[in-house]
């Protein structure tokens, strides 16, 4: 299995690799108020590509904090009954004389 994550590791970069370099012409981006950025166009994509991974976990950060939060919540209380429970087990077990 390690094998052929290797070989799939290798193969995605080569395909990369071959993308970036077949894709290397200058491309002209054009903003407003006269602004012009002139890249790869490789460069222009993982640029682009980047800042959509970041706004999509920007994006998620209020839902990941909640859950976060809500486990934590939820592990101590089921910590607070483990606890309660065993300390009624423990007063509550009648003690054997033999």
């Amino acid at each position: 299995m390690r094998y052929l994550t290797w070989l799939l590791r290798i193969l995605l970069f080569v395909a990369l690799l071959g993308f970036a370099m077949k894709n290397n012409e200058i491309v002209s981006l054009r903003y407003l108020f006269g602004y012009e950025w002139q890249a790869p166009l490789v460069v222009a994509l993982f640029g682009f590509l980047v800042i959509g991974v970041v706004l999509g976990m920007l994006a998620m950060l209020d839902t990941v904090m909640g859950l976060r939060s809500e486990l934590a919540h939820a592990r101590a209380e089921a910590q607070s009954n483990q606890s309660g429970s065993s300390v009624e087990n423990q007063t509550d077990t009648p003690e054997h004389s033999s």
